[in-house]
Order: C-alpha cells, then structure tokens, then sequence
C-alpha cells in the first residue's frame, strides 16, 4: 500500500528553525511530484512548495527565502526545512504525491485536488 509518513512538527518561537521529514514508499518517490501543504484552523489548505523528478521546486511567495524542500532519493524522503519561523506559519502541515506525470510537477502543482496521496499531517505551531 502507497503512502506518506510525515515526521519533525512541533513548536518553535517565531524566528526559529524546523525540520520536516516526509517518508514515502519507493513508488510515490520515484515517480512522483511532491509537495508540502499547509492547513490552518478555519482556512483552506494551501501549498507550500513542490518537487519535481528533477529537482525543479516551486513555493509560494509567503515562504520563498525561507522555506526549502529537498529529497534524500536513497532514504524516499522529502525534507521541508523551515527557516525564520513566523506566527502565520502555524498550521497542520501535509506532505502529498502527485504521481500523474512520473515525477514530473504539473501546471496545477498549487492545487490540491493534484495529488493522490497524502500523509496524516504534523502539527507546526510558533508562538512566543
């Protein structure tokens, strides 16, 4: 069975560091686009950054210079690395695989309704 095991969520005071792990089977992987998502209570979840088979990433501007995605391909993980923690980032944050295009991210990276599959979510919370 295909699936995604977030891991590194906790709490950080604002200006702070954390580190998210995404474990995934071998096939979602390999031949996946992956990408974080983030969910706050009462807002609509929204993506953070992606990944594609080449290393190509995407992320929304709230997070760019602050923010980085990667992928360890011989541990089939994908790290968020979050820098310079703001309140605003306090969220459930997802990871998902879109594996549509074989690893390959697609116009509509952004958009939930993209990816197949998804993690159980890890807690971020940044507060003083």
């Amino acid at each position: 069975q295909e699936q995604l095991a977030e891991s590194g969520g906790g709490s950080a005071q604002p200006g702070g560091s954390l580190r998210l792990s995404c474990s995934a089977s071998v096939y979602i992987d390999k031949t996946s686009c992956m990408a974080w998502f983030r969910q706050a209570p009462g807002k609509d979840r929204e993506v953070v950054a992606s990944l594609d088979r080449g290393g190509t990433t995407h992320s929304v501007d709230s997070v760019k210079g602050r923010f980085t995605i990667t992928r360890d391909g011989s541990k089939n993980t994908v790290y968020l690395q979050m820098n310079s923690l703001k309140p605003e980032d306090t969220a459930i944050y997802y990871c998902a695989a879109d594996p549509q295009f074989h690893g390959w991210c697609g116009g509509a990276w952004n958009l939930p309704s993209e990816y197949d599959y998804w993690g159980q979510g890890t807690q971020v919370t940044v507060s003083s």
